[in-house]
């Protein structure tokens, strides 16, 4: 027990069960009068939003329940929880006082659980463990993926497409589900919704695994069904000229990310999730791990941007050092990564290489308060914003600044192969796109509105 909690405060409930829930909604204005030091003070309000953070996500009620799951997630993740402890036993103290001054009873706060005793301790600190879905269907398919090791953004992508299709047989169950009803479902999107051939395949790769690999089912033969008219789009590709307008628009931190995802032609989530030993700037390479198919490769590290990085990596140091004085839990880990080695997130080598600024709560990990990597639509914002004020005529994402790598480097001369394999492309189809949108001066090919020598309108 701690100090604060002498043994004669506690009054015992032994009835209440675990799962029963807990209200205080005055808990904020009891701890500030409470006679606690500052510091104790802001450590128990942190302690008691993390645990409300949890039960929001978990959508459930505070209980004696939660809280041991909350504890047990945040202890396998290698965060000291002794003082979140204290925490919560004084916010379940104080409730058990509120509850009793209405005429209730005060629940046991002795039964909060320490950490050394937690059951089920190796657990890893995933909101997706507690995420296994709500009917029998979806959870056989949760349960198959993720024996098959699916990536939890192609885990998310396939439920959504998988609770679209129960919406459209409803009020019938998908496992009940033949192939003329994917067929219809497919055709719905592909003449109804006006969806992209590329939308209506991503529907029938995740239907098909639903329905054979999942539930079992034998679809039969349905490859008769309308399909989305496919349209081949040209990417957009910015000049040599007006990428360097838009990095000269950009600063600090931002410009650094944008130059290096031109120049290393990475995707946004590649560019976001590098981690600090993915930068090898001796050899001048880039290690891009679990990309897109959950593949690795290596690409070409700007030699330009070495001094630039080398800068950033000394001020992220002495952030790692503040970060690890205040005890802040580890950074996130893919989920078998996170279970094997627990404490390997707070090593220097596993580090966002660019780190978001604040703190925030991570429901993946039952709400812990981490630095997590830049978000996705900060970075998109930013860059934006720097195309207009650069005058750029064009939609400026981080995918173009791809493009323009890839289109760049063919210009320049570059095996095609070659461009393959930097840009991570299964076919190589895929990266003649390309060669659509270059500049190719050795055509010489002029538009035959030069040569009528009329001059300009109205001349």
């Amino acid at each position: 027990m701690d100090d604060h909690f002498p043994a004669q405060s506690r009054i015992r409930r032994p009835h209440l069960p675990e799962t029963a829930p807990i209200s205080f909604p005055a808990w904020k204005g009891v701890l500030t009068s409470a006679p606690l030091p500052e510091a104790q003070r802001q450590g128990f309000c942190r302690a008691i939003l993390g645990l409300l953070h949890f039960c929001k996500h978990q959508r459930r009620p505070v209980s004696i329940a939660a809280i041991r799951e909350h504890l047990q997630a945040l202890a396998a993740s290698g965060m000291e929880t002794e003082g979140i402890r204290a925490g919560l036993r004084w916010f379940f103290r104080e409730a058990g006082k509120a509850d009793a001054a209405a005429g209730g009873q005060p629940m046991d706060i002795s039964r909060i659980p320490a950490p050394a005793s937690m059951p089920g301790r190796s657990l890893p600190p995933k909101f997706a463990a507690h995420d296994l879905g709500d009917k029998p269907w979806e959870q056989a398919l949760v349960r198959t993926m993720r024996t098959k090791g699916f990536l939890w953004r192609s885990e998310v992508t396939y439920r959504a497409w998988a609770r679209r299709f129960a919406a459209f047989l409803h009020p019938r169950n998908p496992a009940l589900a033949e192939g003329a009803d994917v067929k219809a479902f497919l055709e719905d999107l592909a003449v109804r919704g006006r969806v992209a051939a590329a939308t209506q395949k991503q529907a029938l790769n995740a239907l098909v695994f639903l329905m054979q690999e999942a539930l079992r089912v034998d679809l039969g033969d349905f490859s008769d069904f309308k399909r989305a008219q496919g349209a081949r789009r040209m990417p957009t590709v910015l000049t040599r000229a007006e990428c360097r307008r838009l990095f000269a628009a950009l600063e600090g931190t931002y410009r650094l990310m944008a130059e290096l995802a031109y120049g290393s032609g990475l995707r946004l989530m590649e560019l976001l999730r590098l981690r600090v030993q993915d930068v090898d700037l001796e050899r001048s390479r880039l290690t891009i791990r679990a990309g897109k198919g959950d593949k690795d490769r290596v690409t070409v590290l700007p030699e330009e941007l070495a001094r630039g990085l080398r800068s950033h990596l000394e001020h992220l140091r002495g952030l790692h050092a503040s970060d690890q004085a205040a005890g802040l839990p580890a950074v996130w880990l893919p989920e078998g990564l996170a279970k094997k080695w627990p404490q390997v997130g707070k090593d220097w080598p596993w580090q966002w290489l660019f780190p978001s600024r604040k703190l925030l709560h991570d429901p993946h990990s039952g709400g812990l308060l981490r630095r997590h990597h830049v978000f996705d639509s900060a970075f998109q914002k930013e860059l934006k914003a720097a195309a207009e004020r650069a005058g750029i005529g064009k939609r400026v994402t981080p995918h173009v600044l791809r493009h323009s790598f890839a289109t760049h480097l063919l210009e320049a001369g570059t095996d095609i192969r070659t461009v393959q394999d930097l840009l991570g492309h299964e076919s190589v189809e895929t990266t003649q796109i390309y060669t659509h949108v270059m500049v190719k001066p050795g055509l010489g090919v002029r538009s035959p509105l030069d040569g009528l020598g009329a001059g300009p309108l109205g001349g």
